[in-house]
């Protein structure tokens, strides 16, 4: 009996021994695997440039090839792509379609994606740590076999904490390639405008900043945010203190004009007269989404009046005001539609009132109010961002409120020239103030004068007295 207990314990041991050596070993390898394909992720190639290049039907060595206009800040930028402009972190910001996207990416091919991981935000903080992952090749532990034998696993937390985790884990890989190759790792978060401006969005940014300004600050990380809206950069200025701001605009005339030529030469084989050109650029200014689409159509000047258009339908189809005849119940809609058009009626007045609206070399200089002065236009502090974001109206990182684009103002111009238009506004502005008015006041009926009876109010010795006289008989 001693003998069979001796070595029925003695086998105990040696699984019991055996199992922790293996799910020690299991641990530590994980971990270093975890670590491992996390730097794998900053290795030379990248999926974000296969998947630009396959949208363009090239293989990704020759994607960079139909770039077919060089913008004066792309040098700046290929610095701090590559890693060689360390100790700070970075916020693209611009209106959309000016082209920050396309730099970026053009600044990783020259570098074949080495030492950067760039991926796309999500208002759904859940998608954003799904995005995250893919870009480091972190799982999140969840492919961790350990987790089967806890009671509570490790993916038993929330997206912010899993963001957190992942950063630990990305802070250690910088240190390594530091003092491997010297340089930081660069971290591209594309799209930061599509967070929400809400309390779970505001905790992400948080956490975002206080990352890149510690790594900034060790040379470990250099992040770069890309937002098309103000209010990214009025959240990441409350705390920023090694944040620098690139903003990128739309092209000058002669930038525009002469790229726009040499592609249609390129391309078409064609010598487009220069007044054609000028007359482009008039309508649609230097900003790159609209000279793409414009370049590559048969009738340019036709597909100017297009974009101008649509801009217009845009504008009028997100905020148009009702007149005179509205309905009480679309007051708050009314109100916010009026400050819009009351703000595009300022710009076009200012417009009239400048000296000059273009330059012959930099083309247009389309009229701005100050940001504070914008709010007191409209008499509203909280419709302007609201704007930003539908693209009707730009935030500039100065903080002046203009047109979203040229053929924006041009739609406004179109609007305000309309007949009956300052008529129409000013209806609607008396509308909105009828309909306030109205509920600010309450109407008090007296049932007792309604049925032919009076009131006599007098003054005696204990204070007021109210008789009331029916039929002339006293009550």
């Amino acid at each position: 009996m001693l003998e069979a207990a001796a070595t029925s314990f003695a086998s105990i041991i040696v699984l019991g021994a055996g199992f922790g050596i293996a799910a020690y070993s299991y641990h530590k390898s994980y971990k270093h695997l975890v670590l491992k394909k996390m730097a794998n992720a900053f290795e030379p190639g990248d999926p974000v440039l296969e998947l630009a290049a396959a949208g363009r039907g090239l293989p990704s060595a020759a994607a960079s090839a139909t770039h077919w206009i060089e913008r004066s800040e792309q040098s700046l930028v290929d610095d701090i792509v590559a890693g060689r402009h360390a100790g700070h972190y970075h916020l693209f910001i611009g209106e959309k379609g000016t082209g920050k996207s396309s730099m970026l990416l053009d600044a990783m091919r020259k570098v074949d994606g080495d030492g950067i991981a760039m991926l796309e935000a999500h208002a759904d903080l859940e998608l954003f740590r799904i995005r995250l992952g893919k870009a480091l090749d972190y799982e999140f532990h969840e492919d961790y076999i350990g987790g089967y034998f806890s009671e509570r696993g490790p993916r038993d937390t929330t997206a912010l904490l899993d963001i957190e985790r992942a950063f630990n884990k990305l802070e250690k890989v910088a240190l390594q390639r530091r003092k491997r190759v010297g340089k930081p790792l660069v971290l591209i978060i594309n799209q930061m405008h599509l967070i929400r401006d809400d309390e779970d969005g505001k905790d992400l940014i948080e956490l975002l900043q206080q990352r890149a300004e510690a790594w900034a600050a060790a040379s470990l990380v250099t992040v770069i945010f890309n937002s098309d809206d103000y209010w990214v950069y009025e959240r990441l200025k409350q705390l920023a203190t090694r944040l620098d701001v690139l903003t990128i605009v739309d092209l000058p005339k002669v930038e525009a004009t002469v790229a726009l030529k040499n592609y249609r030469r390129r391309y078409f084989n064609e010598s487009t007269p220069s007044n054609v050109l000028e007359q482009v650029y008039d309508k649609v200014g230097g900003r790159l989404n609209f000279l793409n689409r414009v370049a590559k159509s048969q009738d340019m000047l036709k597909t100017c009046d297009e974009i101008i258009q649509s801009e217009k339908t845009w504008f009028l189809n997100q905020c148009w005001i009702l007149g005179e005849p509205m309905d009480d119940d679309v007051m708050d809609q009314q109100k916010w539609a009026a400050a819009a058009v009351v703000l595009a009626t300022a710009l076009v007045d200012k417009g009239e009132e400048m000296d000059s609206t273009y330059d012959p070399h930099l083309g247009h200089r389309l009229p701005s109010f100050p940001l504070h002065e914008a709010q007191q236009i409209m008499t509203r502090s909280d419709f302007v961002r609201a704007f930003d974001r539908l693209n009707l109206f730009s935030i500039t990182s100065d903080a002046h409120v203009r047109a979203s684009s040229v053929p924006m103002h041009l739609a406004f111009q179109e609007i305000v020239s309309g007949p009956g238009f300052r008529e129409h506004l000013q209806a609607t502005i008396d509308r909105i103030a009828a309909i306030e008015s109205l509920g600010r006041t309450r109407e008090l009926v007296a049932k007792d004068l309604l049925l032919g009876g009076k009131y006599e109010i007098s003054k005696g010795k204990g204070g007021i007295h109210v008789t009331l006289k029916e039929n002339n008989e006293e009550k």
